[in-house]
């Protein structure tokens, strides 16, 4: 009997592999048959739905557009033909419908009355407005976001207009739109001081083109000094200077309260953008110690060294400099931003 057992042993894993092989066979193609069915149905329910064609986004209008009849920018460019060329079409304003008419008031009577031949009709340039009513043209559209407090900030109470800086025909930059290729340039056109500050020795990289006056100061907000893009000078500053920022076990009072009590931003002949050389930056505000200045050792030549010269020494020289010359404060104080060390207090460690 297990003999026979034996012998057809084989037989049957043969017979259960060609069931189960039938089985997954027929499995196949009935999932294929239901996913065809499937895929007509819903082909023949789409045909009988008719196409609904999906309305085309609506671009941004302007309320001077709205006041003003229709025109097509090819009625426009047949004599604006520098003003209408591809940097134009391309950007932005470009595309916009009625894009001559949304900044330009009457842009379609002054066609109009050019067609006629008449001398008499509206003029739409908007170069003979006053910079309030060209800030109005603009503000229609760009009244939010950085342009949110436009009204409120320096450049308005001015009298800059947005086409000082800005150009929708004739732009160089990339972004923006503005006047000049980097947004520096476009600052110093007016910007003097700053420009040559900017060309010092020690400087942001702003004329090399990493940063930009843009990168700290928003033009277009009134809410915060000096148009910062932050509550404070150090708030700006500790976006960069992260480990300047604390809090520390000792802190340095003119660290906390302002940047810029010893740096200058835009520019210095100092290294580290320094208002002043050291110890001079230094005494401003400590005006004695170490027999340096202020004290009853203190002379016009300095502190004596010795009251007679050392043996074999003929140099008539006993006193050292007052203001210690070509020597640094921060050779000692090192950590004069500010110390977490339990011995910091004097911010030499």
């Amino acid at each position: 009997m297990s003999k026979y057992i034996r012998s057809i042993r084989p037989k049957v894993w043969w017979a259960c592999g060609l069931a189960l092989w039938l089985v997954a066979l027929v499995g196949i193609k009935a999932n294929s048959v239901i996913a065809a069915s499937k895929v007509s149905a819903s082909v023949e329910k789409s045909a009988a739905q008719p196409m609904v064609p999906q309305p085309a986004p609506v671009a941004q209008q302007s309320a001077i557009a709205a006041t003003s009849g229709p025109i097509d920018i090819e009625a426009c460019v047949t004599c604006h033909a520098k003003a209408g060329d591809d940097a134009f079409a391309h950007s932005k304003h470009g595309g916009l419908t009625q894009s001559c008419a949304n900044c330009h008031a009457k842009a379609s009577e002054h066609a109009k009355a050019q067609m006629d031949g008449k001398k008499d009709g509206p003029v739409p340039s908007i170069k003979k407005l006053t910079a309030q009513e060209t800030n109005n043209i603009c503000l229609s559209c760009h009244e939010k976001a950085n342009q949110a407090s436009f009204l409120s900030s320096m450049h308005a109470r001015r009298n800059v207009a947005c086409t000082s800086c800005h150009s929708v025909h004739d732009y160089k930059s990339e972004k923006a739109q503005l006047k000049t290729k980097l947004d520096s340039d476009t600052c110093f056109t007016c910007h003097k001081t700053e420009r040559a500050k900017s060309l010092r020795a020690s400087h942001h990289p702003v004329r090399e083109g990493k940063l930009g006056c843009a990168s700290c100061h928003n033009p277009h907000d009134g809410t915060n000094p000096k148009m910062l893009k932050a509550d404070s000078v150090n708030e700006l500053c500790y976006k960069c200077h992260t480990e300047k920022r604390g809090p520390f076990l000792y802190e340095h009072g003119p660290v906390r309260e302002d940047c810029a009590t010893c740096h200058d931003p835009h520019g210095s002949n100092i290294e580290r953008l320094l208002v002043a050389k050291l110890p001079f930056l230094c005494q401003r505000c400590h005006a004695s110690g170490h027999g340096l200045t202020g004290d009853n050792s203190n002379t016009l030549k300095g502190p004596a060294i010795a009251a007679a010269n050392p043996p074999g020494i003929t140099t008539t020289q006993t006193t050292r400099s007052a203001r210690q010359m070509e020597r640094s404060c921060k050779q000692c104080h090192i950590m004069i931003h500010g110390s977490n060390s339990a011995s910091g207090w004097a911010f030499v460690r």
